[in-house]
Formats: C-alpha cells, structure tokens, sequence
C-alpha cells in the first residue's frame, strides 16, 4: 500500500491518519508543536488539564460519535442543559428561548417577532445553496430588520471580522445558527455536549489507535516543504532530511500552502493566498467566582472590546469558575502584538463590566493561547472560492478549516474531512 506522509496532528490530521491506517497504509504525521491536537490539544491551568480554546459538541455532530464509538470512548459522551446570555449597554439578559426574545426590552414588538420567525425557520432550512452569494448582513436585515441586526449582530462582526464585517456569508452564519439552535432538548432548552476528559481523550484516543497500527507521529517537526517530482508527490522535507512518500495530505491553514508546496502552479497558490484568516488571543481564565449564570454571553457594549465570553465551567464540571476571553483580530490590529499580561488585564475588566462583584484577587491563574490563522473569512460567495481538494499534484490532498464552508471550523468537520481524504488516497 501506499507510504502516507500527513502534515498537522490536528484532529483533521489525526483522523486522515487513523483512516489510511485503517485501509493498510504506512502513515507518518508531522506536527510542529510540542503535542498533538491543534487547536484541540490541551493545556495545564493551575493544574487542570483544559483545551487552550474551547470546543462545545452539539448533537448534528455525527462523525464525532461515530469516530467516538470506533475508538472504544463512546461512553465519554456527556450532555449538559446550558444557557445564553446577552450584556448590552451595562445589563445582562437571559437569551436563547421565546420567553426570553419577548422579554428583552431592547427590541420592538414587531423586531421581536421577525427576528424570531426568522432564528425558527433558519433551525428548519436545509438547503445552504439560495443564501450563498448574499451577506450576513443582507440576509439578517431582510428577515429581522435593520433593528435587530443592529443591536444584536452588529457588533459581534465588528469585533470578529472588523474591515471583513459587511462580506461575511448568509450561509455561513446560517450553519452555525442552526447547528446550534437544533442542539436542543426542547424549546425552552438548549443542551450541548462535552467529552468527559476534554478533547485530550479523543486525542490520546487517536495517537494510541494510531500507534498502535505502526502509524508514527513526530512531535516538534515542522514540515518545511512538500517535495515534488515530475508531477507527482514523493517526499516530506524537515530538518532532519526528506522522507520519501507515495501521497501527502496537508492540513496546515492554507496561508502556509504557497510555501510548503513552491512546485504547486502558480494559479492555484494565488487561490489559497486568497483565503484570508483572523487571528485569535485566546485568554483562559481559573477565577474563584462565577460570572454568569450562562455558558455563553454575547456582548454589545460600548465599554468592552471582545464579541462575548465562554464560561466553560457551566458546560465542564471542573473546579473554580473556568472562562475564555476570546479576541479575535486580524494580525494587523495593533492590539495582536500585545503582551499577555495586557489581554489578561483587559479580560478582567471585562469581567467586572459583567459581574462587578469579581475582583482582581479572584484571579488564580491565567493561560494565554495565540493562533495567527484561527478563523477563515468565508465571505459572500466563498463556495466558489474554495479549491478542489485534490491537487493537480498527483498524490497531494490539501484540506484546512475553511474548507469545512459552510460549516465552522469543529471537530467534527474535521475527522469528516480526515476520513474522506484518507479514503482517496491511492495504493
């Protein structure tokens, strides 16, 4: 069979490994980090061992359970009632259900109902394709009104995607409102899953089940180009020489692909160069206080810089309040090359804007996490945009997050995808 070189040890890597395992190849991962997982590997706050950025699992999540299931961790599944919030202009809401939409002061009557006969018919829909070439934006305010999408959408784009904001895709936000708003027990009540362990139990899951098939993953080893020959893949370069291969699959986001791979044509490297990315600081918070109710609140307020805060504690029973401040910028902002201490600082503040009643000496420990390519821009149109996954490299697969549209980057899409690369791989 053939001689698998896999670049990432993400999940989408892991699980494109795990598969060409499966099907009698010889596989070799090569990861440039200290251990395996992407964004989903984990890290030690004061002691808890925790995902450097959070990850929630909802119940369309069917290649999760499924690879779950094959790894003999099935059980490790768990569900959990959650809540959203909503903080505007200083005041914290209950959102997320009927009653609360009809009591939220902040919109019209006739705000109200259109903005919630619109969340209902997205949870209905299942065709992507008529919202592909309209905006966020346009879709929301034709359906809810500019009312809505002013205070409840406006500033959430602002602070993710900033200069990106009025191109995000209709169909991309559709997915992620429905995705969630059909990980319901009812109505009235949203319910959302996590792997007892964290995500370090489906990852120790896939590196042992990898290793124990002969597959091997090298830690600390970036990959410094994909190397090829007459047309057709035949070795991994790092520091350490090249490894000859058969087939290669690249999971590295795909403003890294025009220099891993310098012998793709020039035409398709301007196609990945074109797929722009936000960057994410990701603080973690250990705090002695709850914050909210809520697993998630969404923040529109003029005194606080970040689009909403995760407190994970309320999905993962784990000791103490645990939260992440997420900041997503380009890597242009001025504030991406800040200091940790400083997001660590305004995190609290935000915090207290929240919950007044925290103070700094609740703080027991704080965890920074950086990614300069965290978030695709999938902008009106992006279908389109997207490359085949298949090279015209023979041999080379090249797949990253954005690949995933109209779904958001998860777990899930991922091993989907790691499967079915696996799957075209040829002897």
């Amino acid at each position: 069979m053939a001689t698998v070189g896999i670049v990432g040890a993400g999940a989408m890597g892991l699980a494109a490994a795990y598969h060409a395992l499966k099907a009698g190849h010889r596989v070799t991962v090569y990861e440039a980090d200290s251990v395996p997982g992407g964004m989903a590997a984990h890290a030690d706050l004061d002691g808890l061992s925790i995902e450097r950025f959070y990850h929630f699992v909802c119940k369309a999540d069917a290649s999760t359970f499924e690879l779950m299931r094959e790894l003999g961790i099935g059980d490790r599944m768990r569900w959990r009632d959650t809540s959203m919030g909503y903080f505007v202009d200083g005041r914290m809401y209950r959102w997320g259900d009927p009653v609360a939409l009809l009591t939220f002061p902040k919109l019209s009557p006739i705000a109200k109902f259109r903005y919630g006969l619109q969340m209902f018919l997205s949870t209905k829909r299942s065709d992507w394709r008529p919202l592909e070439n309209l905006t966020a934006r346009d879709w929301i305010e034709n359906g809810a009104g500019r009312e809505a999408y002013d205070v409840l959408w406006r500033r959430l784009f602002d602070l993710k995607f900033f200069e990106h904001a009025d191109t995000v895709s209709a169909a991309w936000i559709w997915t992620r409102i429905k995705r969630v708003g059909t990980s319901r027990k009812s109505l009235m009540q949203e319910q959302l899953g996590y792997i007892d362990g964290g995500s370090e139990t489906l990852v120790r899951a896939l590196v042992e089940a990898i290793e124990s098939r002969g597959g091997e993953i090298r830690l600390g080893t970036p990959v410094r180009e994909v190397v090829v020959a007459d047309g057709r893949v035949t070795g991994i370069r790092t520091d350490a020489g090249v490894d000859p291969v058969d087939a290669a699959i690249s999971t590295m986001p795909t403003p890294y692909v025009s220099g891993l791979v310098p012998a793709l044509p020039d035409d398709w490297k301007a196609r990945y160069d074109a797929i722009e990315n936000i960057g994410v600081v990701c603080v973690l918070l250990r705090l002695k206080k709850s914050v909210s109710p809520h697993f998630w609140v969404n923040i529109n307020d003029p005194a606080v810089e970040i689009p909403g805060i995760i407190e994970f504690s309320r999905l993962r029973p784990v000791d103490d309040t645990v939260v992440y401040v997420p900041f997503y910028m380009p890597q242009s902002h001025p504030k991406f090359g800040r200091d940790d201490a400083a997001f660590v600082a305004e995190s609290m503040a935000a915090i207290r804007r929240l919950n007044p009643a925290i103070g700094d000496d609740d703080l027991k420990a704080s965890l920074v996490g950086r990614l300069r390519h965290a978030q695709p821009v999938c902008e009106a149109g992006f279908a389109a945009k997207i490359p085949p996954v298949r090279t015209p490299i023979d041999g080379l697969q090249i797949a990253d997050t954005s690949f995933y549209y109209p779904e958001d980057r998860g777990i899930s899409e991922s091993v989907r995808y790691g499967a079915m690369m696996a799957a075209a791989v040829e002897a």
